[in-house]
């Protein structure tokens, strides 16, 4: 018999996530599924869209999986615009005036970008921040623009003024409405977000009421304000709000809302019951979502009901967590504090930029809203609280609070969290799912996500996700462990130890007798960053090259073309005019784009990979040292003039940042330190931000610990006062070693802290007190690091056969065509993707026949070296053994627009021999090309043989599963 008929109009987000509850529920056996797409490409993540201009490419950003529509028997069919419903005869008619029967029909027509009426805004060049065609769009016409504005302030104005700050633009922001983001901040929180925003070079415009567009005198277009002022722009995007798509209720005709929108009832029905609507264009109680959980909710409901499940929709929580242009910003209910009766709480912190409030009902027992602004670490606790009518402490202000030592936890922890309560709205997993899959053997997060899909939308669940898990693990008498990976069940502290106390000088002798597997991203640079921290020996002896991260292995910090960035070390930013002018004759020589950076050094830009020898050939001859700005290491110690000029300093804070620098260059740490002297009060370093800070008193030093201004700012506490300079240094020594042996994997000075049983007091007891008896041993291991330092670079080229890890291609010199540069303010830029020649994807060799590619001595063991293939460019990887084993990948690495897939770390999963890519650290079986993260991502591979020690690689890539090349008898 003949299957009903089941049409779905929109393949957007909601769309798509609802055919894949359909798939989920059996129900592409029961219905023939048809979805019409009005773009040309199917489904994609929205949320992620102003990740396109940062290198991401569109079919990373796509949300369907390799054969899902073949696999499941749904026919889709892009680029196919509806534009009529005949409910009387029960079909739709597309644009070429094609009629398609249904049975049942759902609506997933999303929105459109709203366009305020403003004179002139259909001039050429005023654009929309909506599709990915609108993106492309945006990039072309930014080639020849400078400035760029946004109309529109809320949340989509913000994205779309992060895209043209990524494409280099001077960027303005024009809103209405008296602050930014006005619907979900109050006006102290706007008022933050707008400074922290305008710090990072948006100009932003509020209260201002665009009346008019015309020609502008200096750039394309002027816009006119009611009063008075005026703005030129060479480019105009509006992202003022949106509006549902509900054009295709007229012809239906189904009934809309008030504002707008399809009305629908609990069960996502429209007027006409045989026609559902879902996401952006359903109006339900006349409201409008503009999110995608909720439409996630709409199509679980349109499923279940189709399934012949009662699940009504209820509405949706329209709280948000993001980061807007690097901000971190969340707003929960109540966020206006409207609700009679209520009372809030404020805190600002404003050195660090951090903003928080809460909203409590007036008995002081229930959390009905917040703001958090520079730091919403504390989003996931609080939105449960909320949503789940959870009792407040009697002190509700404690849960905005900074916490100090010894204070107890916030909040009630996820003990107090009922089953029901939703921990993940995108794809609605609770407590008691989570819970469910922990007792089914789910005990890592990668599995628990797998399993239940919490923390795959949009990503903010996952720190109550992980917090849930750890819980539940330990309710079952599991113990949680802290195990570094799968190679190790050991933490990262544990690992130190191991090393120190059995003097183990190699990840494979450490593997052996503690491991297991071949290792992977984790557990290599972790231990090659540790065995630098106890021994210091050169990063590319044999036994360590293959532990390095592309920036460690290549000692230059890898940039999103592929190229590199060079960093002579510069300590206290002291330079004599000769440096200066031997950095910008090799800034000439290779063309580099060059900027002062934060720490008082130089930044060269636009390296290639082979001509990093040569560059540092003459920046060490000109008596510069590498400033290990690519490692989990010392970067700078930042210092102001001090009393040699400044007529308030006290001390030398030049001398003394000098000598800093040079003791601890070098130094290997779980995470980068930064170091400041000030020469006085006045504070002109900014020390008291730093991991070290120092600055001068009358009598001495004053020392400050642990400081952070990155993501998450925390100021240095002050540790010791008035210290002598000797006192000063030792002390430095033992806060160090005691943060490397003690911290964990990629922990912050300030994190550490933070999580230390006892905190400050703590650690002056240990290091001033000497309360463990260590002080000596930290000072002896400190001075064997100091002792052992090398400049890698000089290192480097004192031996030539050391120069040949630096070539780009394993057989020639041609540098790579991927990497392209234009010129921006009289420097050179990575060019975008629309700016670059398009790359050939085949081989121009004739035949398939196999052909050399060098000697397999050539490519260092357990890691890879690109070569050339015709015009393909591939990814040789080298495994030894017995039976040495070589891969061919293709070299480009997927959702960028480079070709470095060589230069990724080798490891293991379960024995499954895997490259993991440099950029975006996505893994890949060596043996297929495909992710065992993700089957959709896939690189093509090629037959490999070895012989007599020679490197052989068949023209025309394997179409499945590639085999490992055998060496075979001489």
């Amino acid at each position: 018999m003949k299957k009903p008929v089941l049409v779905v109009v929109g393949h957007g987000m909601v769309g798509h996530y609802f055919l894949e509850q359909l798939v989920e529920r059996e129900l592409h056996q029961h219905y023939d599924i048809v979805v019409f797409g009005e773009e040309r490409l199917p489904a994609y993540d929205r949320v992620h869209l102003s990740e396109y201009f940062a290198g991401r490419s569109a079919g990373s950003l796509s949300l369907v999986s390799e054969g899902f529509f073949e696999q499941h028997g749904i026919a889709l069919r892009s680029s196919h615009k509806i534009v009529a419903i005949d409910s009387q005869r029960s079909c739709v008619r597309d644009e070429q005036g094609e009629e398609t029967h249904y049975d049942k029909l759902v609506l997933a027509t999303g929105s459109y970008a709203f366009v305020p009426p403003i004179r002139g805004n259909t001039r050429p060049g005023c654009l929309v921040y909506r599709t990915l065609d609108d993106l492309d769009a945006i990039a072309t016409q930014a080639k020849n623009a400078t400035t760029g504005v946004v109309i529109g302030g809320g949340l989509l104005g913000l994205e779309a003024a992060n895209a043209l700050r990524q494409l280099g633009l001077e960027t303005h922001v024009v809103e209405f409405a008296p602050r930014l983001m006005a619907v979900q901040l109050d006006e102290c929180g706007a008022a933050m977000l707008q400074r922290k925003i305008e710090a990072l070079g948006v100009k932003v415009h509020t209260r201002k009421e665009t009346r008019e567009i015309v020609d502008g005198e200096q750039a394309r277009h002027r816009l006119c304000f009611a009063d008075g002022s005026w703005l030129e722009t060479d480019l105009l995007l509006f992202s003022a709000g949106i509006r549902p798509r509900d054009e295709l209720a007229q012809s239906a005709p189904l009934e809309k809302g008030p504002r707008g929108g399809i009305a629908i009832n609990d069960h996502c029905q429209t007027s006409d019951a045989s026609i559902y609507a879902i996401g952006e264009c359903a109006a339900w109680n006349g409201q409008i979502f503009g999110l995608v959980a909720p439409g996630y909710q709409m199509a679980r409901s349109v499923a279940d009901t189709l399934a012949a499940r009662d699940t009504p929709f209820t509405g949706a929580d329209m709280s948000t967590k993001l980061k807007l242009l690097g901000v971190e910003v969340a707003s929960l209910g109540d966020a206006h504090a409207k609700t009679e009766g209520c009372q809030s709480y404020q805190w600002t912190d404003g050195p660090n930029e951090i903003y928080k409030k809460i909203v409590v009902s007036g008995d002081g027992k229930r959390l009905l809203g917040a703001v958090l602004i520079g730091d919403s670490g504390d989003y996931s606790m609080l939105l449960q609280m909320m949503l789940n009518a959870m009792p407040l402490p009697a002190q509700p202000e404690g849960l905005i609070l900074p916490a100090r030592a010894g204070d107890a936890p916030k909040g009630l922890g996820v003990a107090a969290l009922a089953a029901s309560a939703q921990i993940c709205s995108c794809h609605n997993v609770s407590k008691g799912d989570i819970a469910a899959a922990v007792a089914g053997g789910c005990s890592e997060l990668g599995a628990l996500k797998t399993c239940t899909k919490a923390g795959t939308g949009c990503g903010g669940c996952v720190p109550l996700l992980k917090q849930v898990m750890e819980h539940e693990l330990q309710q079952r008498g599991v113990e949680v462990k802290k195990d570094v990976c799968e190679h190790f069940a050991w933490s990262r502290q544990e690992l130190y130890h191991l090393i120190r106390l059995h003097e183990i000088r190699s990840f494979d002798a450490l593997l052996e007798r503690f491991g297991r597997g071949h290792g992977c991203e984790v557990c290599k640079p972790l231990v090659g960053s540790m065995l630098a921290s106890c021994w210091n020996e050169y990063l590319l002896k044999p036994q360590h090259l293959p532990l390095q991260d592309t920036n460690d292995r290549f000692f230059a910090n890898i940039q999103k073309d592929g190229t590199y960035s060079v960093v002579p070390r510069i300590p206290a930013g002291e330079i004599t005019p000769q440096g200066l002018i031997a950095i910008g004759q090799v800034a000439q020589r290779y063309n580099l784009y060059t900027k002062i950076t934060g720490g008082q050094r130089v930044d060269l830009f636009g390296a290639h990979l082979e001509q990093l020898p040569a560059i540092w050939e003459e920046l060490i001859a000109a008596g510069f040292e590498t400033g290990h700005a690519y490692g989990k290491s010392l970067r700078t110690v930042k210092s102001c003039v001090g009393s040699t000029w400044c007529r308030y300093g006290v001390q030398d804070s030049t001398g003394m940042a000098i000598a800093l620098e040079n003791r601890y260059k070098g130094l290997r740490a779980p995470h980068k330190i930064k170091m400041a002297v000030s020469g006085c009060t006045r504070e002109c370093a900014e020390a008291q931000g730093k991991d070290i800070g120092v600055i001068a008193t009358d009598k001495g030093w004053n020392l400050y610990v642990c400081g952070n201004g990155g993501m998450k700012p925390r100021h240095a506490d002050l540790f010791a006062s008035d210290l002598d300079s000797e006192t000063l240094i030792r002390t430095i020594d033992r806060v160090l070693m005691f943060y490397i042996r003690t911290a964990d994997r990629l922990q912050r000075t300030s994190t550490w802290l933070d999580n230390m049983e006892g905190g400050l007091d703590y650690l002056k007891q240990v290091i001033l007190q000497d309360s463990l008896g260590l002080g000596a041993a930290l000072e002896s291991e400190m001075q064997q690091v100091v002792a052992s330092y090398q400049c890698e670079w000089k290192t480097t080229l004192d031996d030539p056969q050391n120069r040949l890890l630096f070539r780009g291609f394993l057989n020639s010199s041609r540098p790579d065509e991927a990497v392209v540069m234009v010129e921006e303010r009289g420097q050179i830029r990575p060019a975008t993707a629309e700016e670059k020649p398009r790359q050939p994807q085949e081989s121009d060799l004739p035949g398939n026949e196999w052909v050399h590619m060098g000697a397999l001595a050539d490519i260092p063991a357990n890691a890879g070296m690109a070569a050339r293939l015709g015009q393909q460019q591939i990814a040789l990887f080298h495994l030894p053994g017995a039976e040495p084993q070589v891969f061919a990948l293709e070299n480009h690495e997927p959702g960028s627009n480079a070709n470095v897939l060589s230069r990724g770390l080798v490891g293991d999963i379960a024995g499954e021999p895997i490259v993991i890519s440099p950029l975006y650290k996505k893994r890949f079986r060596l043996s297929d090309g495909i992710s065992p993260d993700d089957a959709a991502l896939r690189l093509r591979c090629w037959p490999v043989r070895v012989d007599q020690g020679q490197i052989w690689v068949k023209r025309t890539p394997q179409s499945q599963a590639t085999f490992p090349a055998i060496a075979e008898a001489s």
